[in-house]
């Protein structure tokens, strides 16, 4: 029977989807290919230079920060943008220009031109970019799949996710050991795969707010929800502060280098050992999605994460490395899933796109400005004390966040009952979205 007669009873069963899901995957793999190549030429250069390793490390943080800070400019006004315009051709947009940058790093790398101020010049170019990508394609998922399978969808994006950074990483160490401009053509011609798959994703339904309210009062209103919505805002700001501590991945090319000695083989192999635990996680979540006890869960996950992060740190053997990296991976899938699915549908379609920049912008200052923290850190006291005083400042969030926002520790189902929204008229809206 056709999809118009029958609803869809999975994601894979709805063109849209699946355009969208090859997007991603392809979008994501030239993404992770090429953040790994341009953080090992950043510190490989820096440490050719004469640089110690806490000083390379510094130059680590500043790639961090130069990502960040157009992220954290940008992303209220991006999550606007994907409430207000088409969701597609905004997300097109973005990759064209990831795909511009890949195939300059391309040139440079080739002609022997790269230096580290061209690479952070493209950093920041990636930054604004980011701030517009995350926010877009996070909005357009929910209008492509009935609610009903909306969870499931949400962990087939998170699985695509995955494998972006369990295939980009080994994509970006390897060929760049074969010829280290090979892994930048390779992410042009993916983004380029990501854009013509965008494209044959037909129109989806999308709210219009254009006439509404004017636009700084529509982010105001956005932020709003955030703020007044104790389940939406506890799931946000945990991430936030647990990964920005507990981010020891920004410091992969210093443990792959001069801690574990592996070479940049050996560092796509770290890098990609928490995407195999996360993609393993989040395939069984697609077959069977958590129904109970859902905010519990997460704080345990959060807490795993954590004690794996601070076994990481101190680990001076590769498999002992690659298997902490393997549990750390898996806890952050478990938690992400369980946010990503609260966080959607606890919040109505119409300000999806605004709610999800307020997501977007905690998770790029978990990772981004986590990455500067991380290598601050390892500057001043450190790699490997950095990396474990990150993992027990997780920990430290989980205890004071089930404090903070009670309402974590009491949810048992993704549904969200009508006294965590503050007025009548959301209640009711987020309970039809739900």
């Amino acid at each position: 029977m056709s999809e118009a007669l029958e609803p869809a009873t999975h994601p894979f069963r709805v063109h849209n989807f699946r355009a969208y899901w090859l997007a991603r995957i392809t979008m994501t793999l030239g993404q992770y290919a090429m953040m790994l190549v341009i953080g090992w030429q950043t510190y490989d250069m820096a440490r050719t230079g004469g640089m110690s390793v806490q000083g390379a490390a510094g130059q680590l943080a500043l790639i961090g920060l130069l990502q960040f800070v157009p992220l954290f400019l940008l992303t209220p006004f991006s999550g606007l943008a994907a409430d207000r315009f088409d969701r597609r051709k905004l997300a097109q947009a973005t990759i064209v220009l990831q795909l511009a940058c890949a195939a300059g790093l391309c040139w440079l790398t080739w002609t022997g031109m790269l230096s580290i101020p061209w690479l952070f010049g493209i950093a920041v170019v990636l930054g604004v970019v980011r701030a517009f990508n995350g926010p877009a394609l996070t909005a357009l998922s929910p209008n492509l799949v009935p609610k009903a399978i909306l969870p499931t969808a949400i962990a087939l994006s998170s699985i695509s996710w995955q494998i972006g950074m369990i295939a980009g990483p080994a994509i970006g160490g390897y060929t760049h050991a074969i010829e280290p401009a090979l892994p930048y053509a390779v992410a042009t011609g993916l983004f380029a795969l990501a854009i013509i798959s965008l494209s044959t994703i037909g129109r989806v339904p999308q709210p219009d707010i254009r006439g509404t309210a004017k636009p700084i009062a529509q982010l105001v209103d956005g932020l709003r929800y955030v703020l007044h919505n104790k389940m939406v805002l506890g799931s946000i700001t945990l991430d936030l502060f647990a990964v920005f501590l507990a981010g020891a991945t920004a410091l992969f090319p210093v443990y792959a280098r001069d801690i574990l000695q592996v070479g940049e083989q050996g560092l796509a192999q770290l890098a990609m050992a928490p995407a195999i635990g996360a993609t393993l996680t989040g395939i069984f979540f697609s077959f069977r999605p958590l129904a109970r006890n859902v905010g519990p869960a997460m704080l345990i996950a959060v807490a795993v994460f954590g004690l794996a992060t601070i076994l990481f740190g101190v680990s001076t053997s590769m498999p002992l490395s690659l298997a902490a990296l393997f549990v750390i991976g898996a806890a952050d899938m478990f938690s992400v899933y369980i946010r990503q699915s609260l966080v959607q549908l606890h919040t109505p379609d119409d300000k999806r796109g605004r709610v999800s920049s307020v997501s977007h912008l905690t998770i790029s200052a978990s990772n981004e400005f986590g990455d500067f923290f991380s290598g601050t850190m390892a500057y001043l006291i450190g790699p490997v004390a950095a990396v474990v005083v990150g993992g027990a400042g997780a920990i430290v969030t989980v205890g004071l966040w089930a404090r903070i926002f009670p309402v974590l520790r009491t949810t048992r189902t993704f549904d969200p009952p009508a006294e965590l929204v503050d007025s009548p008229t959301e209640a009711k809206t987020a309970g039809e979205k739900a």
